[in-house]
Parts: structure tokens; sequence; C-alpha cells
């Protein structure tokens, strides 16, 4: 059994025991447990349910591994030709770890 869920704007699919990093949630900590209710589609052994835009009672629980995990560090460089202009940036983007506990449709 598996389901498609939306988290933070971005669609994941969670199967129980699965582990993801999903954008940073703020008020996460570590060992709690996290409710997402906006899934769009639950597969149960191959009877699919498709969402109009949301399964109705569907929800992912998961709990937080770790919450902060910094991603890899992505360098920004900007130069224009023969005008002397280098910019260089540098980013970092934040993860939560989490681990899916179970599928509930």
């Amino acid at each position: 059994m598996y389901a498609i869920v939306e988290i933070n704007g971005q669609q994941f699919k969670a199967e129980q025991g699965k582990k993801l990093f999903i954008n940073h949630i703020r008020e996460a900590e570590e060992g709690q447990a996290v409710e997402f209710d906006k899934v769009l589609l639950v597969d149960n052994e191959g009877a699919v349910t498709v969402g109009t835009p949301t399964v109705e009672g569907a929800k992912v629980v998961c709990e937080v591994l770790s919450p902060l995990v910094k991603g890899d560090k992505v360098i920004v460089f900007k130069k224009k030709r023969r005008k002397g202009y280098q910019k260089k940036n540098g980013h970092r983007q934040q993860y939560t770890q989490v681990v899916i506990k179970s599928v509930i449709a």
C-alpha cells in the first residue's frame, strides 16, 4: 500500500517504513509524530483511489528522525564578460528527515 501525498507544496510517494527528506518544518522536534492529510492518491494492492483534489479520510503518519538536515552546497557564480563583474554566492537547503509510520486510507 502506498499513497501520493503533498507536503509543503511538493508531492512524495509514501510507503510504510520509507525515509523522506522534506522541506524544513520549523516546529518539528525529534521523535515527534507528524500527520499529513493532503493525500492525492491511494493504492491499496491494486485498488487505486484518486482524490478530487484529495482523498477523504486518508492521512499519512510520520515520525521525525532529524529535525534539521542540511543539503549539499550549491554555488551560484555570475559573470559578465569583459566588464569586470563577478558575483559568487552559495546556498544550502534545509530539510527535515522523516520516516513513514503508516498510511491510513
